[in-house]
């Protein structure tokens, strides 16, 4: 159980790191309406996986153990809420598509990052 909370705080950490790199150098370097979309897509992606942490943490934590129904059904109420503020962010010209693609892809870029780090680690042990 102790990696998986070491990476889960690694790739908590890694996320907020680059969101705030990510839309900084967005307001800083892009036109205003990409910046927003940074900071919307990022938003939307880190509200989700900390929702999702928390829906996943209260369903697996005994005594409480949750139905399978119950976790899906508030995954698809947060996927349709999301998909929703999507349409309209990029429905109503709010935000560029190109710069809330790049900051939707904060958790996943934090994932890949995680991942990177735990094979070094394995292959410089292997090494050492």
């Amino acid at each position: 159980m102790h990696i998986e909370r070491r990476l889960l705080k690694f790739i908590t950490l890694t996320n907020w790191i680059l969101f705030c790199i990510v839309t900084i150098s967005g307001f800083i370097l892009a036109p205003r309406s990409f910046a927003w979309g940074i900071l919307a897509g990022g938003l939307i992606v880190t509200i989700n996986f900390h929702l999702l942490y928390r829906s996943l943490k209260e369903a697996l934590t005994p005594p409480h153990l949750a139905r399978t129904r119950v976790v899906l059904g508030k995954y698809y109420i947060r996927f349709l809420v999301s998909a929703l503020i999507i349409y309209v962010l990029i429905a109503d010209h709010y935000v560029n598509p190109l710069g809330l693609i790049i900051g939707l892809s904060v958790v996943v870029t934090s994932i890949f990052i995680a991942t990177l780090n735990e094979i070094r680690k394995i292959i410089f042990k292997e090494a050492a």
